[in-house]
């Protein structure tokens, strides 16, 4: 039974590091173990770069183990330099305990309350505000050295670019290492689940472990999830996709999964969605309108899990009455264009000179960094983005150019 539950994290993209693989492998045989994930409450709300570690604890907990869900109370005050530039601005504790009531009623979207297996919510603020520094100090601080803590990449990357890291944010991987620890001894918690950029913090906590209690426990990372462009996954023009209603409609959260690049679809099918890996296999070799399909089937399953099967259906409806809506119609100007033509790629560029919605490609440019153009009624910002078949919907493409002027491209 475990052993699928290894194979389907792999198979699902979410593994990248583990501190000792087989060790876990037999643990995973052996017992249903209590595992956890940290999350800091930095806003009242998580948003989607949070979304691949709510999808592992909901994989842990569908195989019978328990996810503890630990909120930062304790360490957000702190601040975690991890993938940081620069310092986080520092929250009062009431706000802190504010965020995390909100985003408690995220994960409860996610998990599973009415099981045995019901996932455990901490807030590290409980012991974290109970140490007494010089005795934590010198129990704890032999365990750590500065010359190892140096080489992890939340502080050399911020020392090698020259900007600030206060000693209250190198103080955080002792901080999260101790929450290993005590959630060890507490909740016998075997198991530490985090991206990447804690792969340091998180084997500081297994090695912690180690020396202090005599136990093997085992930290396990999954990768940074990129777009196909490069950007961090869950950036757009509009801000952070919330994964809070009252932040982020649930149709706008239909549309970020719809407006998914061509290259990133099957990949998020298998992060982001419950479709079995053997049925998003057979999509592999989708192309051109088939992708399109596999967008809205995407953004469907995507938003079921967060706003139910009702929330994602309206939003299809209302995606679609809003495309033919707007840009259906004989008052609207349009082209045909050869569907052999399309499939080798326009320039968009070209395309807007064409139809003067740009008179030169200096024009073209200032229209374009003022985010004045759009495709289907999302913004373009990319200068040498090619129209494909995978544009059109329903054999049309709107081109629009600010709020009034709008164009339709007939695939024949």
């Amino acid at each position: 039974m475990n052993k699928n539950l290894l194979t389907e994290f792999k198979n699902r993209g979410f593994f990248f590091q583990c501190t000792n693989e087989k060790y876990l492998e037999k643990l995973l045989d052996n017992k249903k173990i209590s595992f956890y994930i940290g999350f800091d409450c930095t806003a009242s709300s998580l948003h989607v770069g949070s979304l691949i570690q709510i999808m592992c604890l909901r994989l842990f907990q569908k195989y019978g183990h328990t996810p503890i869900v630990l909120l930062g109370g304790g360490t957000t005050i702190v601040g975690d330099p991890s993938g940081k530039e620069e310092s986080r601005k520092i929250l009062s504790e009431k706000e802190i305990q504010k965020n995390i009531k909100k985003i408690k009623n995220v994960f409860a979207k996610f998990l599973n309350s009415k099981v045995k297996n019901k996932p455990v919510y901490v807030d590290n603020k409980n012991w974290l505000s109970k140490l007494n520094y010089i005795n934590f100090l010198r129990d704890f601080g032999k365990y750590f050295t500065i010359n190892k803590m140096l080489t992890f990449d939340s502080v050399k990357l911020r020392l090698d670019r020259e900007q600030s890291l206060s000693f209250l944010e190198f103080n955080y991987m002792i901080l999260q290492a101790y929450d290993y620890l005590e959630l060890f001894k507490k909740n016998r918690c075997l198991l530490q689940i985090g991206g990447s950029d804690q792969w340091g913090n998180i084997i500081n906590g297994v090695e912690l472990v180690k020396k202090e209690a005599q136990e093997e426990v085992v930290g396990l990372t999954t990768p940074l999830i990129t777009t196909s462009q490069g950007t961090k996954m869950g950036k757009t023009e509009k801000g952070a996709v919330w994964l809070d209603e009252e932040l982020l409609s649930s149709y706008d959260y239909w549309q970020f999964w719809r407006n998914t690049d061509d290259r990133d679809v099957i990949k998020y099918l298998y992060l982001f969605t419950e479709l079995t890996t053997d049925n998003i296999k057979q999509y592999e070799n989708y192309s051109g309108s088939k992708l399109n399909e596999l967008k809205i089937l995407l953004a469907n399953e995507a938003t079921k899990l967060l706003h139910g099967k009702k929330a994602a259906k309206k939003a299809e409806l209302t995606s679609k009455s809003t495309f033919e809506s707007r840009s259906t119609g004989d008052e609207l100007p349009s082209k045909k264009i050869k569907k052999s033509d399309i499939e080798k790629g326009i320039l968009f560029k070209n395309l807007l000179l064409n139809i003067e919605f740009a008179s030169s490609g200096g024009d073209f440019k200032r229209n374009l960094s003022n985010k004045a153009y759009r495709i289907n009624n999302v913004i373009e910002t990319n200068d040498t983005k090619l129209l494909t078949l995978t544009d059109a919907i329903d054999k049309q493409i709107k081109i629009s150019f600010g709020k009034k002027k709008h164009f339709v491209i007939k695939v024949i």
